[in-house]
């Protein structure tokens, strides 16, 4: 539960992977957030990443009820899609 919400897990990468993974996904309406080891964050903190903030792992969420179009707009609806873990 995130903001009352449910959200699945599409995949735990490296921070800036996430970020162009989250560009993708809010191109496409998908709302989505990343949570890293201290914090959910909604928006791309660019001043984080460019004086070197978090940049390890973190997981990407999106709302459940948007999970199939968060698949289809990174190539997942066919099988491939990663393992959802609802958080």
């Amino acid at each position: 539960m995130y903001q009352g919400d449910v959200w699945g897990r599409l995949d735990t990468l490296p921070r800036l992977l996430a970020e162009g993974w989250r560009r993708t996904l809010s191109d496409g309406g998908v709302v989505s957030v990343v949570r890293t080891p201290f914090q959910w964050a909604m928006g791309s903190p660019v001043i984080e990443i460019e004086t070197g903030g978090y940049m390890g792992d973190v997981g990407l969420y999106v709302p459940e009820v948007q999970l199939p179009e968060a698949l289809a707009l990174l190539g997942g609806g066919d099988g491939d899609a990663p393992d959802i873990e609802r958080a």
